[in-house]
């Protein structure tokens, strides 16, 4: 299999079905949304406090690694935004243990939110919206990547896992 070289002077971007923190609150809304129309029982084991320590803690977690992946973009001088060409391969720092550590923290957060609220619609959701981001988003962004930066992207997929 040919490679191009290790950075094309292509601005191209990935092509992403639509900006992720834009599915992300789509799919969210939704889920509220479809509680007050069609409301389901929220059944888990905790309630209270444990319920509330949870919550705060996917939240809390989502942030960090949210923060953790753009300030690793920012270091490199290359873009979050999905529809900007992408300048760098980054591969350090959280992106070392996870190549997709900004969208790892949007769902630790979206789910944060869907147990806080007691939304058994919007942990509901989380799995068509998983499938969306999955092949719609980082599908043709890892595509996008592969003919961008060539064999040092393959290199690095092979080294770090997508999600954990």
């Amino acid at each position: 299999m040919r490679h191009p070289p290790a950075q094309q002077p292509d601005h191209g971007t990935a092509g992403v079905i639509a900006r992720p923190p834009i599915l992300f609150l789509g799919t969210l809304v939704l889920g509220l949304v479809a509680d007050r129309l069609l409301p389901l029982a929220f059944v888990v084991p905790a309630s209270g406090p444990i319920l509330t320590l949870v919550a705060g803690g996917l939240v809390l977690a989502g942030i960090a690694l949210v923060a953790a992946g753009i300030r690793n973009f920012s270091r490199a001088a290359t873009p979050v935004p999905t529809n900007e060409p992408t300048r760098a391969l980054v591969t350090s720092g959280i992106h070392g243990w996870t190549r997709n550590p900004i969208y790892l923290g949007m769902f630790l957060f979206y789910g944060g939110i869907g147990i806080a609220a007691q939304s058994t619609w919007v942990l509901v959701l989380v799995l068509p919206l998983a499938i969306v981001v999955r092949y719609g988003v980082v599908a043709r962004e890892e595509a996008y990547l592969e003919r961008r930066f060539g064999d040092a992207y393959l290199d690095y997929r092979r080294r770090v896992r997508r999600w954990l």
